[in-house]
């Protein structure tokens, strides 16, 4: 029988599925937040699963990027990246050659007048006010430019819908014998970030710093240094890991709590949150700071 442990070991346990396997960050520091959902599936046989959408702009990528991050105990056909799997995708909602049309140096082009999303036009706004109205406080370095992901934000707050995930997509990694239970377009959640740290070995050590020795012909420091910085290095991810774990690990608060339950239960009403909504991008001003 399925049990709200089992629920909150899979979230709690995200980041430890593999290299490209995480819990959602809304506020990843190289993509810029714009827009989010939280979907919950289940059926009567014990499975269940999670579909997260994160909408951000990530100017590496130079594209406005819908992520689906996955959680669960029957996901299927999960995206490979170098062999291994990993729990989300992305979409491209916008088409890619358009949007590279009216974006230059992550700014809107004056003449930029419209992007394609999903087919249909959405016709973009130069007037400033706008995006006041919208609540988007707009401090460019230059009076007349508007940011990319500004502009993301404005039309997401007209077009919200053409900015979800189908549900075509949404069941790419999840049985179609699974019901959608709940959506929520904001909750109140705590980005949970684990470093990942090898153990390193005495003896690896010495092959690491010989090999150093080799390219750089002499290092300016002794291998005890060496070894001390490493080590202590390898103590402060320890206590950043451990500090993630007491403090936001998904079981740790009521959102997640009272989803478990959701999910084993198949009662939405179980879902009652006291605490505040902070899901919305205003709440992650350093998303996209990298």
């Amino acid at each position: 029988m399925l049990s709200e442990l089992e629920i909150l070991d899979t979230v709690d346990n995200a980041n430890k599925g593999g290299y490209y396997c995480h819990f959602v960050e809304l506020g990843h520091a190289y993509s810029y937040l714009i827009d989010c959902r939280l979907n919950i599936f289940r059926n009567d046989n014990d499975k269940w699963a999670v579909a997260i959408e994160r909408l951000g702009y990530n100017p590496r990528a130079g594209a406005i990027l819908l992520d689906i991050f996955y959680y669960g105990n029957c996901l299927i056909n999960l995206e490979q990246y170098n062999g291994q799997s990993t729990n989300y995708y992305m979409i491209y909602p916008i088409n890619r050659e358009n949007f590279h049309q009216t974006i230059e140096g992550e700014r809107l082009l004056p003449e930029a007048q419209y992007w394609l999303v999903r087919g249909r036009k959405v016709e973009l706004s130069h007037n400033k006010q706008d995006y006041v109205e919208a609540g988007i406080d707009l401090k460019e370095y230059e009076p007349d430019e508007i940011s990319a992901e500004k502009v993301g934000r404005l039309v997401v707050t007209q077009h919200r819908k053409l900015f979800r995930a189908t549900d075509q997509e949404l069941y790419k990694s999840i049985p179609d014998d699974l019901e959608k239970i709940l959506i929520l377009d904001e909750w109140y959640h705590k980005d949970f970030t684990e470093l990942i740290q090898p153990e390193i070995s005495d003896e690896q050590l010495k092959q690491a710093y010989a090999l150093q020795q080799k390219i750089k012909n002499q290092l300016e420091m002794s291998f005890e240094r060496f070894t001390e910085l490493l080590r202590n290095q390898e103590t402060t991810n320890t206590q950043w890991n451990k500090t993630q774990w007491e403090d936001n690990r998904p079981s740790s608060y009521e959102t997640w709590q009272q989803l478990a339950k959701v999910i084993t239960t198949g009662d939405v009403n179980y879902y009652k949150p006291s605490l505040a909504p902070n899901t919305h991008w205003i709440h992650y001003p350093d998303s996209g700071s990298l």
